[in-house]
């Protein structure tokens, strides 16, 4: 497997104020070109922290990330990051919205309007390509914001919870979403979530986090065909793995400190 993203024996630590908190301890992963990873754990295991040096939010304390064996030095365009809060212009639109990256890296007005136009269709809200923010549902909103990051065309999305406060009919409409835009483009997915369903439906590979400090407990394989289906999440194949996976994640020793 040619790693896309690696992180090599990676410690983050915070500063507290009479000790440190270590969020992750010597953590060692590769994830592949074009592979859609997922990564659940306890809370406060260090998932968001390790989405963060991928994206070049956060330095590592020791360690090193690497995106196609060059250093993760800072933000950079060949990585889209969308988080759980959608973070539009509200006073711009769905269009200004998208459009805003490619503006920041120059791109031509008409380069700019066609690159924005395929990655509002790609989402679904080619309808709503000149409506403001103010008059979408959270869903809608949110694929706004996973359109503003394809426009840029990124080699790599790093996704944090980004479903997590939709409602469950609207979450699992854009997991599908996701993984039919994600079977037409495969670009590399690093993708962090709380939820093992959502977890094991998205991804190739789970990898589970363990309790403080963050390391890499185990990774799981998720031999389910894509194109995935309603059928496939209500089959006894996706039962087994998620139970793997919820038994990886739950029941890990509860830290003392």
């Amino acid at each position: 497997m040619n790693a896309k993203i690696s992180f090599r024996n990676v410690s983050r630590t915070f500063p507290m104020k009479h000790t440190t908190f270590t969020a992750l301890d010597d953590v060692s992963l590769d994830i592949g070109d074009r592979e859609f990873v997922t990564v659940v754990g306890p809370s406060g295991c260090g998932k968001s922290t390790l989405l963060s040096l991928a994206a070049g939010l956060t330095t590592p304390t020791s360690g090193e990330v690497l995106v196609d064996g060059a250093p993760v030095t800072g933000p950079g365009p060949d990585r889209g990051v969308i988080f759980q809060q959608y973070a539009l212009f509200p006073w711009l639109t769905v269009r200004g919205n998208v459009e805003f990256g490619l503006k920041l890296t120059s791109v031509p007005p008409a380069e700019r309007r066609r690159r924005a136009q395929r990655a509002i269709e790609l989402v679904g809200l080619g309808d709503f390509a000149d409506a403001l923010p103010k008059t979408l549902s959270g869903g809608m909103k949110q694929r706004c914001a996973i359109a503003r990051a394809y426009a840029v065309d990124p080699q790599v999305l790093l996704m944090d919870e980004p479903f997590g406060a939709l409602d469950a009919l609207t979450r699992v409409q854009l997991q599908d979403q996701l993984l039919d835009t994600w079977n037409r483009e495969r670009r590399t997915v690093l993708f962090v979530t709380h939820d093992v369903d959502e977890a094991v439906y998205l991804a190739g590979r789970v990898v589970v986090m363990a309790a403080r400090p963050g390391r890499v407990h185990t990774a799981v394989d998720v031999d389910l065909p894509y194109p995935r289906t309603e059928a496939i999440r209500l089959s006894p194949e996706f039962a087994r793995i998620r139970n793997t996976v919820w038994q990886a994640v739950y029941h890990q020793p509860v830290p003392t400190a």
